[in-house]
């Protein structure tokens, strides 16, 4: 690849797979989206940050203006995840590594409805597909050691376990996390 920065270019674009889709957060997402983060309450204490009630509208607009000064949101293209035009959750594509040839997968949230449905393993097939087809050499993803559910989902992708990443962070609760990482390469995932 002549220009590692071509691959980054196409990448945040609308992506869409029969009624699922993909497209990039907008003001008139706010309200659907807090709907359905509102849908599990107790999840939040295991995701970095939180979504629920008066947070809310401070991480959504970091998230719409690419950081918007709060730390941790700087380098996110995130997407509403729709399913027959209703919003069911979010994802995002989060810079890691070398621009063109890295990408981290992550900021997701899936309405609890549709946990256990295969939407997300649609999402992530859909993610994965589409970076390895914009040129990306390798796609991570990193999870938090106690969301065994997230860790499993990731593993079936074929994903590898690269390690743990100990006291990685300081979540919005004041717990301090230990970050399983994962990837997968471009070569895997095309000979899977």
């Amino acid at each position: 690849m002549s220009d590692v920065h071509t691959a980054d270019a196409g990448l945040y674009i609308p992506l869409t797979d029969g009624d699922l889709a993909l497209v990039p957060l907008t003001e008139a997402h706010r309200e659907p989206l807090r709907a359905v983060c509102a849908e599990d309450d107790a999840i939040w204490d295991i995701y970095p940050v939180t979504y629920q009630g008066a947070a809310f509208d401070a991480q959504f607009d970091g998230l719409l203006q690419g950081g918007g000064g709060l730390r941790g949101r700087a380098g996110r293209r995130v997407y509403a995840m729709t399913q027959a035009g209703a919003v069911v959750g979010m994802t995002a594509w989060i810079e890691q590594g070398q621009a063109g040839w890295s990408i981290e997968i992550g900021n997701t949230f899936v309405a609890p409805r549709l946990r256990g449905s295969g939407l997300n393993g649609r999402v992530k097939r859909m993610m994965l597909d589409h970076a390895f087809a914009c040129g990306l050499e390798r796609v991570g993803f990193k999870v938090d050691v106690r969301n065994t559910r997230s860790q499993a989902a990731v593993a079936k992708l074929g994903a590898t376990r690269e390690g743990v990443l100990r006291h990685e962070r300081k979540t919005w609760t004041g717990h301090v996390r230990d970050t399983v990482s994962f990837s997968v390469l471009r070569n895997e995932w095309l000979n899977r």
